[in-house]
């Protein structure tokens, strides 16, 4: 199984984001597309990513995610600004920043990726950064212009209640990209 664990923003959310998005994909799609626009039942806040954990650790998983889950405070959070991976002059990712109006997303982050590590579902080694994914390059771009288009976007503010163990089925969405399931789910502590 290709595992992540993450925060689903709730449907408010995602509204408001794609509100702000669709004017934006669909002038880029009318002219030579630079991007590869992600689907919005695909943006979510990776804590975690795991790759491929076979299917018989899910359970200790789910139980160790749910623990930790358990010991930290739902933060508030929006969605505000943009930025690119690795960087705006060679970027290959489009992202929204993820901003804490209260609480510690990198403690969140760095407590799930232990919990799972200890389940013996080892997580990447990337460094954490609270953000979702707009969009990919499809070669690596000067970006400026995109991030532009997006550093004044600032969503509503919303707690994040629960984290979400998340499978990633490559090649089954649209345009055989990753089809995203939720398979188990935590609540985080209350403020």
């Amino acid at each position: 199984m290709r595992l992540f664990i993450a925060i689903v923003p709730p449907e408010e959310v995602l509204d408001d984001l794609a509100e702000h998005v669709e004017p934006r994909r669909l002038a880029d799609e009318q002219g030579a597309s630079e991007l590869r626009w992600t689907d919005r039942h695909q943006w979510h806040v990776t804590l975690a990513f795991l790759g491929e954990v076979a299917e018989w650790r899910l359970d200790d998983l789910s139980a160790a995610v749910a623990t930790t889950a358990a010991r930290h405070p739902a933060p508030l959070v929006r969605l505000a600004g943009a930025g690119a991976f690795p960087n705006p002059y060679a970027a290959r990712v489009l992202f929204t920043d993820v901003e804490e109006v209260r609480g510690d997303l990198r403690r969140l982050a760095s407590g799930i990726r232990t919990a799972s590590n200890g389940s013996g579902a080892t997580p990447d080694g990337t460094r954490f950064h609270a953000h979702v994914t707009l969009g990919r390059f499809r070669r690596p771009t000067e970006a400026t212009r995109w991030i532009r288009a997006f550093e004044a976007y600032e969503g509503p503010v919303w707690r994040a209640d629960e984290v979400a163990v998340v499978q990633s089925h490559l090649g089954e969405g649209r345009g055989r990209r990753p089809r995203y399931e939720v398979v188990a789910t935590a609540p985080l502590a209350s403020a």
